[in-house]
């Protein structure tokens, strides 16, 4: 592909993500979006529906990791390293998602802190944000 065509294609990956993000509130079911934006570590959990949550939550990532997918592709054109960032994304999601349900069933005030840290990991791109820098300097090193 040429890289006028790369460099667009890049944009609206990215462009996609900040749309999650804006309308978060629109698109998913998350009570704790409102729960962390205000002072958490001193009240209690919200109320949840713990099957509608977990849903909402897994389309998300579904969303995050396939346009990350898309955007690491472009950015090294190899097939390998998007194989490999598949399966990253999938152990990642297993074990994300095992614990979010945990602390989502399990609430306890001391544990608001790493839930709240954990749960950005499967509502934001963060391993975008990791694999981007390991898949480049591996490729420097080849």
């Amino acid at each position: 592909m040429r890289k006028p065509i790369t460099i667009i294609l890049l944009f609206v990956l990215f462009g996609m993500l900040v749309l999650i993000r804006v309308f978060e509130n629109e698109l998913f079911y998350d009570p704790y979006l409102l729960f962390f934006k205000n002072d958490y570590l001193h009240i209690d959990s919200p109320r949840r529906e713990i099957f509608k949550l977990s849903v909402y939550t897994t389309i998300r990532y579904l969303l995050n990791s396939g346009i990350s997918l898309g955007v690491i592709y472009l950015f090294f054109k190899d097939k390998s390293i998007v194989k490999f960032s598949i399966a990253v994304f999938a152990v990642a999601y297993v074990i994300l998602i095992a614990v979010f349900l945990y602390f989502v069933i399990h609430p306890r005030q001391e544990d608001y802190y790493l839930f709240f840290n954990l749960r950005r990991f499967l509502i934001q791109p963060i391993l975008l944000l990791l694999l981007l820098p390991a898949f480049y300097y591996y490729k420097l090193k080849q």
